[in-house]
């Protein structure tokens, strides 16, 4: 004889509905869902998050920290301290600092995004059909990606930008940008080129790309819906790093002279062209220096959060 309180349970047990399909589905995890889930608890990926879009608004939107025209010079006011009218002094031409740091950022942060953008372009489309296609055309990428690694970057830099625009020449504000962004990409593409390759390398020999392969997927299906998704971590972590690296690399080039250059507003000018007043006036050097440390520290910060994050081995 059955037990009564049993069957009402196993009655009412049948009565409850089951889980659903979608809600099973629902529940599954991705490599970007655990990578916001690890991001979201780490201090220094909301640090450098902050700091970035405080960056981002002073370049997009310079007016919301100054109103003051960072051309405007009085020459009396030459090489003053900081002060309340102006926060960070004034330059060697009486131009107020902290006018001219806000307003460098747009020039800097632009040069730094765009040179990522086409060296990502650029050396993650080489290294994927490379690692894809492999045999010749695997052999002559790696080959011309050598070449250009062999080259040193600074003396590379000098070499093209002294050749395209010459210090006596006088090109416009556009000529100038778009020449520096392009020898950074030309020089740092061999890198991304290699972390691609490497990353493509591994996941075309995975199990769904030989299945999508055997269901007839042609070679763009694979490159872009199989290939490519799965190899974004990598690129994802060097690209953030980079924008930070050439930030730098146009204060250094401007520095030697060889970079942006006036009527141009970046940091990287406001440091050339107070190198020399260290001990008469610090303020007009050290507050642009500032400011470009500390953009690239925040995109080196928020590189290295990423990168722990995507790290299966660090997690």
């Amino acid at each position: 004889m059955s037990d009564p309180t049993a069957t009402q349970d196993l009655i009412k047990g049948a009565g409850e509905p089951t889980a659903s399909p979608v809600a099973v589905r629902g529940d599954r995890r991705s490599l970007w869902r655990d990578t916001w889930d690890i991001l979201k608890r780490r201090k220094i990926f909301w640090i450098s998050f902050v700091m970035l879009i405080v960056f981002l608004l002073m370049a997009a939107f310079p007016t919301l920290f100054t109103h003051k025209d960072p051309e405007y010079a009085t020459l009396a006011k030459s090489m003053e301290g900081p002060s309340a009218d102006a926060w960070f002094g004034y330059d060697l031409q009486g131009r107020d600092v902290f006018a001219r740091s806000v307003y460098g950022a747009r020039t800097s942060i632009i040069v730094g995004v765009l040179a990522t953008l086409a060296t990502v372009l650029l050396g993650g489309l080489t290294g994927v059909l490379a690692a894809y296609f492999g045999r010749w055309i695997d052999a002559v990428v790696s080959r011309v990606g050598e070449m250009f690694l062999g080259l040193p970057y600074v003396l590379g830099a000098i070499i093209i930008l002294g050749t395209v625009t010459p210090a006596q020449s006088n090109p416009g504000k556009a000529m100038i940008m778009a020449v520096v962004i392009i020898v950074l990409a030309l020089l740092g593409w061999p890198i991304l080129m290699r972390i691609a390759r490497s990353a493509v390398i591994q996941a075309k020999h995975q199990d769904y790309v030989q299945a999508a392969r055997a269901l007839g997927a042609g070679p763009l299906r694979l490159i872009f819906r199989h290939l490519l998704p799965n190899s974004l971590a990598p690129i994802l972590v060097y690209t953030t790093i980079t924008i930070g690296s050439y930030i730098g690399a146009e204060a250094t080039l401007s520095l030697l002279g060889i970079g942006l250059r006036p009527p141009v507003i970046s940091w990287g000018i406001a440091i050339a062209d107070h190198a020399s007043y260290m001990r008469t006036g610090a303020h007009a050097l050290l507050f642009p220096a500032a400011f470009l440390s500390l953009c690239v520290l925040t995109f080196v910060m928020l590189g290295e959060a990423v990168r722990d994050a995507l790290d299966p081995k660090l997690r």
